[in-house]
């Protein structure tokens, strides 16, 4: 975490800047004390930056001994916050992933790109990346499930702005439409 500095977005040695309100930070910290209290262990992080004395910042927090069911690896949190769950075997690893209300986006890491392919077509997401590659302004971006309704941006982005109409003419008239848009040739 010290390698990732907490502080103004408008410097660029920012990894972290602030959450967009002081609710979303209560929010947040209302989270961290939740996976304190459902017994999950606190290893980084949990609290305000002691450096920053304005602004709704969190510091980046890590959670070990999560388990699916604890309100810290269920719910979408927005903010700083990392629940670490222990798998067997990549199977079970989707198997957890899967298993959520939630879909907006994930993240497959791994030294095999065809294993990473494999395993990021295997959980159910609108978006996922595999090591880190950041996503395509023309892409579609949306989540599964609970997770948006629709996309944005790309070309299915669009579709929601599209009424698709049905027009039915005669043999005659589609012959005399191409004839008058192509100068009667």
């Amino acid at each position: 975490l010290d390698e990732m500095p907490v502080g103004d977005p408008t410097d660029p040695d920012t990894q972290v800047g602030p959450l967009a309100t002081a609710r979303q930070r209560e929010r947040v910290e209302g989270y961290i004390a939740a996976g304190r209290s459902e017994g999950a262990t606190l290893v980084r992080g949990g609290s305000r930056p002691s450096h920053l004395s304005a602004g709704w910042y969190v510091e980046p927090t890590i959670f070990t001994g999560v388990d699916n069911g604890m309100r810290i690896a269920r719910e979408e949190i927005f903010g700083p916050v990392l629940a670490v769950i222990p798998y067997g075997d990549v199977g079970e690893a989707i198997e957890i992933a899967n298993d959520s209300s939630y879909g907006l986006s994930g993240g497959v890491w791994s030294g095999d790109p065809e294993r990473g392919l494999d395993v990021a077509r295997r959980i159910r997401t609108g978006q996922i990346s595999i090591n880190g590659a950041p996503g395509g302004m023309q892409a579609p971006f949306g989540g599964f499930k609970e997770s948006g309704l629709g996309r944005e941006l790309g070309p299915e982005g669009l579709q929601s702005f599209l009424e698709p109409k049905s027009v039915a003419i005669t043999a005659e008239q589609a012959q005399a439409l191409a004839r008058s848009h192509t100068g009667g040739r």
